[in-house]
């Protein structure tokens, strides 16, 4: 029982979750860039325009967000740096696209910001390309 309430936790066990959850969240999140990626390269760039930058720059950075960005945290490179495009496409997308909309609509969105808040503090874990070319920590004394 006293197991249950702990508050410690297992250092490996968390690397292990970082990389199923990159992997999760950026497969998600793929299924909805690629078929954006595909329109772009078609040449479709019809698309709203929530922030007033014009349709094909609010197109081309959802790609970038949806699609590069996505690829990136699969493989754990660049995450944190990854994870900024696709917490302020999904902020914009829930609080200005669909600001109207009943919170069942946002509800989606708003977990993905929470998992990409939740890659920025932690990074990309040991199992990542970040942890390989990173130097290596100096132990504390």
């Amino acid at each position: 029982m006293k197991r249950i309430f702990s508050v410690s936790y297992n250092h490996d066990l968390v690397h292990v979750w970082l990389i199923f959850l990159r992997i999760g969240v950026a497969a998600l999140m793929l299924t909805h860039g690629i078929p954006k990626f595909m329109r772009l390269l078609e040449g479709n760039l019809n698309f709203g325009d929530p922030i007033n930058l014009g349709p094909t720059v609010s197109f081309i950075l959802v790609n970038f967000s949806e699609f590069l960005c996505s690829l990136l945290i699969l493989f754990g490179l660049g995450t944190r740096l990854a994870t900024i495009p696709l917490i302020i496409s999904c902020s914009v997308a829930a609080f200005v696209a669909h600001a109207d909309d009943p919170f069942g609509k946002k509800e989606l969105l708003l977990l993905y910001i929470l998992i990409y808040i939740t890659l920025l503090v932690m990074g990309g874990g040991k199992y990542s390309i970040d942890a390989l070319i990173s130097p290596p920590k100096k132990r504390r004394r």
